[in-house]
């Protein structure tokens, strides 16, 4: 179906109430075949956009009559929600499914699924369907709205189910949710990407860019702050490219703007961002909004200009650090900025690597996310000459993580005596009687507290600036 007030396609209210209608088929079935009721194990691979899809997966199957065990082995439905991005994560996937064999052969009424950005790759869903034949049902990311459906079906037909269509996907808006927490919230903005970065699987998974209303997002997130959400995190692949496909455009800044005006006490965060779309707009939006967190997450990957062409990255070292110099000049110290980067990309020199290190140490990231390449079937950079040794590649990596404690490490000690309003999330690390609580800045400060203050915003005064924690007391 075409929205006309959109570029890319919606999936209809009747084909959402089809589904609807699905999960009664599966709640009749699934009640004559178990005495009790069945329970279902979603185990989810992978980035936040991947948790909030397992969320929906979760909220479709209660509707169905599902209950949930963490023990798959308790379970009578398997899901394994997939990703891509890195050879680790699909060498896991695969050790975890192939672990089920036996139990599926001693329990041949269990139901296995395969799902996410795995299964929309040719080669994978094929090695699925030749070596893992105890797999009955294997479902792309753009048909996630369809689970009804493809339960039924794999619970009636007793044959396998394999859902992989050739498409970019649709905006599919009323889906259940099922949320893993009562104040923490994943909303995602957008789907898919345009970006086509030569190193990464994700347009070819996810496919292209495609936003949500911005009145449903609005709604969805006044919906979360009344029912008590503190922490509320937008996603998408690239969040700056949001709204390119509405009509009238809307931009990330504008649903940014909006979503602070509404009336709680409630913080608002956002991932990912791509450089070559952060704009000005955005970085003055989140210097004048008091519920956006100051937190930047903008990923640069290598300080190289030549690596960043062969990347397909879109920006420059020099566009990168303007943005970054720019960011500082509004927000000042309240600002935290952390980034992505990848050491060993195809082609890379020692020398172009050392310009990675000259950007660390230009921006001093509060931390960094650091990766070795690795390559992904499908991609042009699969395909580049890469004559660098993985050994080499480790001395690289070493070297730009030695330097980034030594930065984060530099950077803690300016907090020390300060005072953060800081949402306390769970329980500590640096002892039985800890919690931990993030800033604003996405910094994590732990201290002694109990239990009962999970799900509410503190002041904490820092005592005590660690290398990627800080120690603090609470201050009533």
């Amino acid at each position: 179906m075409e929205n006309k007030n959109r570029k890319t396609n919606v999936v209809s209210d009747k084909d959402i109430k089809e589904q609807s209608e699905f999960c009664k088929k599966v709640k009749s079935v699934i009640s004559s075949k178990y005495s009790e009721k069945p329970l279902a194990c979603v185990v989810t691979y992978g980035c936040q956009q991947n948790v909030a899809d397992s969320e929906r997966i979760k909220g479709m199957l209660q509707k169905m009559g599902y209950g949930f065990t963490d023990e798959r082995k308790n379970a009578q439905l398997i899901i394994f929600n997939t990703c891509a991005v890195r050879e680790h994560a699909e060498d896991r996937v695969f050790g975890n499914v192939g672990m089920l064999k036996s139990y599926k052969h001693e329990n041949p009424g269990v139901l296995i699924a395969c799902c996410g950005c795995m299964m929309q790759q040719k080669h994978i869903a094929d090695k699925i369907k030749k070596s893992f034949p105890f797999v009955d049902l294997v479902f792309g990311t753009h048909v996630v709205y369809k689970l009804p459906e493809l339960i039924f079906t794999a619970l009636t037909r007793k044959k396998r189910v394999f859902e992989l269509p050739d498409m970019d996907g649709a905006i599919a808006e009323g889906v259940p949710v099922l949320r893993d927490n009562d104040k923490k919230a994943w909303l995602p903005i957008m789907y898919g990407c345009n970006n086509f970065c030569s190193y990464c699987i994700v347009p070819y998974v996810r496919g292209r860019e495609r936003s949500r209303e911005d009145d449903m997002i609005v709604k969805e997130a006044a919906e979360l702050v009344e029912s008590g959400y503190k922490e509320i995190t937008l996603l998408g692949q690239n969040v700056n490219s949001y709204g390119k496909d509405l009509l009238p455009r809307v931009t990330f800044a504008q649903l940014l703007r909006r979503i602070s005006e509404i009336n709680g006490d409630f913080r608002i965060r956002f991932m990912t961002s791509h450089p070559k779309d952060c704009t000005k707009e955005l970085l003055d939006t989140m210097a004048d909004c008091d519920k956006v967190a100051k937190h930047l997450h903008l990923p640069f990957q290598s300080g190289n200009n030549r690596v960043l062409k062969a990347m397909n990255r879109g920006y420059t070292r020099e566009k990168y650090s303007e943005l970054i110099d720019y960011a500082k000049s509004v927000m000042g110290d309240e600002l935290s900025i952390t980034s992505d980067t990848i050491v060993g990309f195809p082609g890379e020199t020692y020398e172009e690597f050392k310009d990675t290190l000259s950007l660390v140490e230009y921006v001093k990231f509060t931390s960094l996310f650091t990766f070795i390449y690795s390559p992904r079937k499908g991609t042009p950079a699969a395909e580049m000459k890469d004559p660098v040794t993985s050994a080499e590649k480790g001395k690289w990596f070493k070297e730009l993580t030695d330097l980034q404690e030594k930065i984060s490490a530099d950077n803690m000690k300016k907090y020390e005596g300060k005072i953060f309003k800081s949402f306390v999330y769970g329980k500590g690390k640096l002892g039985d009687n800890y919690v931990a609580a993030r800033t604003d800045g996405n910094l994590i400060i732990e201290f002694e507290g109990t239990e009962e203050l999970i799900g509410s915003f503190r002041n904490i005064r820092v005592t005590q600036p660690l290398t990627y924690v800080l120690k603090g007391e609470l201050l009533n």
